[in-house]
């Protein structure tokens, strides 16, 4: 379904699930948000933590490898890191920690350390604002090929957010969620 889904027999818009799924981490003790317009605005992805207190969210500058990495040893601490990046594109600068760390991690390990960061993405739209070639690429199946222990959900329907951002929190590992921008709107 584009815009909207329908949950129970009730429209849901991706916006409030996703607002919804960000409120219920933001109640799971031990998890924290790390990302650009975390703490303040700044990006699209801004207006759905507004039900996560601000105790919870940490806001970083644009080093997305450093964010990843932190992310990283947050989980290996017992926390339960929600990294935000706001761009499949950005998520290049965190190719390293993401493929060669963390989702490595359970088999340099033999299986000993599972970190689990729940990692939102988004796969840009060009409507109404074209980000232009250097921002506008969808690397999800790219990703998915890397991938040998990280989990990755294309979140293509409003019906799906909250329960897979609950899988995600509930799963042994890590999980990469694709989010469309096209449906911010």
């Amino acid at each position: 379904m584009s815009l909207y889904g329908s949950l129970f027999g009730r429209t849901v818009s991706y916006n409030g699930e996703l607002s919804r799924a960000m409120t219920w981490l933001g109640q799971q003790e031990r998890v924290m948000f790390f990302g650009q317009g975390v703490g303040c605005e700044g990006t699209a992805l801004s207006s759905s933590l507004t039900g996560v207190p601000i105790d919870k969210r940490i806001e970083m500058p644009v080093a997305e490898e450093m964010q990843m990495g932190m992310c990283i040893g947050m989980s290996l601490n017992g926390y339960v890191p929600v990294c935000i990046i706001p761009r499949w594109n950005f998520m290049l600068r965190a190719a390293d920690q993401l493929v060669n760390h963390l989702d490595r991690i359970p088999l340099y390990s033999s299986g000993g350390y599972w970190p689990k960061v729940i990692i939102r993405v988004a796969a840009p739209s060009s409507h109404p604002f074209n980000p232009q070639s250097q921002h506008d690429a969808d690397f999800t199946e790219a990703f998915r090929r890397m991938f040998r222990t990280t989990a990755l959900v294309r979140l293509i329907d409003a019906g799906m957010i909250v329960s897979a951002y609950q899988n995600a929190f509930e799963a042994k590992g890590s999980t990469v969620l694709v989010e469309y921008a096209k449906e911010y709107r």
